[in-house]
C-alpha cells in the first residue's frame, strides 16, 4: 500500500498537473494583411497545411489505436516524439491515453513561413476539444525539402491567453532566430530565463521580467503541497529546469514581437526520508517506472514544451507564457 505521503503526492499531481484544461477564454487577434513592402510569398498554402495536419493526426491516431509508437517518427519529431512515446507507454498500463493528449482536428488559425531556406517552421492553432479543453498550438517543422513536415511540439494554450497578431496565411510570416534583437530579450535568453523562473520562482533574478502564468502556478502549488508532507518524515525534494540547446522555434508577429516555442527539460528528485522508500506517485509515474526497484530516492524527468510571447523592447511589456505541455518521460530510483 502507498504511504500517506505518497497518497498526498498523488493527489497533488492529479490536481496540479492538468494545466490548461479549461476552454481558452482569450480571443485570437484578427490576422493582418501585409504591408506593400512584402516581396516574399509563402511556399505553402492553407490547403497544404490542412493536408500536413491531417497526415500527422492520422499517424498519431494509428499509434494510439495500436498502442505502438514505432511508426511515429515518420510524422513526429523533437520533444513531441518523446512526449507521445511516453503517453503511449502510460496508455498501455492505464487502458488508454489521458485526455490531455487530445489534439483537435479543426484549426482556428495557421501561421505559414515565407522563408525560402530550411529548416522551416509552421504554427497552427486548433479549436477547443470536444470536451472543451483549451486550444492547442501545434508546431510543425520541415528539416529539408525532401522531408515531410513533422509535428515538433504541442502546447496547450492557457485560459485567457492573448496571442500576438500574425499576417494572413496567404501572405505568410517570417521565421525568427534565437538571437533576434529589438525585443525585451532575445528568444534564447527568454527561454533560459524562464527556465530559471520555473526553478526558482519569485527568487529568480528574472522573475519580474515575466507575467505570472498557469505553468508557474501549477509547479509552485504542487511543490508546496509535496513539501508539507516531506517535512513530516524529514524528506527532501528539488527540481531543476534546463533549456534544451537548439530546441527552439520562432515566428515573428506583426506586433513586432516573437512567439517562441521551446523545450525545457526538468528533473524532480524526491527523497522519502526516515528510511522510507520513495514510490511512484501517480498512474503516469507508476507506468513509466514499470518493474523498477524502489529506493529511498526517486527522480522523475519531464519534458516541458513552453510557448512564450517576447514583446518588442520599447513596449513596456513583460514576457508572457501563453501555453505549455508538461509530461513525465522517465521515472527512476537513484
Amino acid at each position: 500500500m502507498r504511504t500517506r505521503m505518497t497518497t498526498m503526492l498523488a493527489a497533488a499531481l492529479a490536481v496540479g498537473l492538468t494545466l490548461g484544461l479549461g476552454a481558452c477564454d482569450g480571443q485570437l487577434p484578427e490576422p493582418q494583411a501585409a504591408s506593400a513592402e512584402v516581396d516574399q510569398m509563402p511556399d505553402l498554402t492553407p490547403e497544404q497545411e490542412q493536408k500536413i495536419r491531417t497526415a500527422v493526426l492520422e499517424t498519431l491516431d494509428k499509434a494510439t489505436q495500436d498502442m505502438n509508437g514505432e511508426g511515429l517518427g515518420v510524422r513526429v519529431t523533437g520533444p513531441m516524439l518523446e512526449v507521445r512515446n511516453s503517453a503511449i507507454t502510460v496508455g498501455k498500463a492505464t487502458g488508454g491515453l489521458d485526455k490531455t493528449n487530445t489534439i483537435p482536428t479543426d484549426m482556428m488559425q495557421t501561421v505559414i513561413p515565407t522563408d525560402s531556406g530550411w529548416p522551416r517552421t509552421m504554427y497552427t492553432i486548433t479549436t477547443t476539444t470536444e470536451d472543451q479543453q483549451s486550444q492547442r498550438l501545434l508546431v510543425f517543422t520541415q528539416d529539408s525539402p525532401r522531408q515531410n513536415y513533422k509535428l515538433w511540439g504541442v502546447a496547450r494554450l492557457f485560459p485567457g491567453a492573448q496571442l500576438p497578431r500574425f499576417t494572413v496565411p496567404e501572405i505568410g510570416t517570417q521565421m525568427g532566430l534565437p538571437n533576434d534583437t529589438g525585443l525585451v530579450a532575445t528568444p534564447q535568453e527568454a527561454v533560459e530565463r524562464y527556465a530559471d523562473v520555473l526553478q526558482n520562482g519569485s527568487n529568480s533574478e528574472f522573475a519580474d521580467q515575466f507575467a505570472d502564468d498557469s505553468l508557474r502556478q501549477t509547479i509552485t502549488s504542487v511543490a508546496q503541497t509535496v513539501q508539507e508532507g516531506m517535512e513530516r518524515n524529514n524528506g527532501t525534494q528539488s527540481q531543476t529546469f534546463t533549456a534544451v540547446p537548439d530546441a527552439i522555434k520562432i515566428m515573428r508577429s506583426s506586433d513586432g514581437g516573437d512567439l517562441v516555442v521551446a523545450q525545457i527539460n526538468s528533473e524532480w528528485t524526491r527523497a522519502a526520508g526516515d528510511g522510507r522508500e520513495s514510490l511512484p506517485a501517480s498512474d503516469e509515474e507508476e507506468a513509466l517506472f514499470g518493474d523498477g526497484t524502489a529506493t529511498s530516492t526517486m527522480k522523475v524527468t519531464y519534458v516541458n514544451i513552453v510557448a512564450l510571447y517576447v514583446p518588442p523592447e520599447d513596449s513596456g511589456e513583460q514576457i508572457t507564457a501563453v501555453g505549455a505541455e508538461r509530461k513525465p518521460i522517465k521515472v527512476e530510483a537513484i
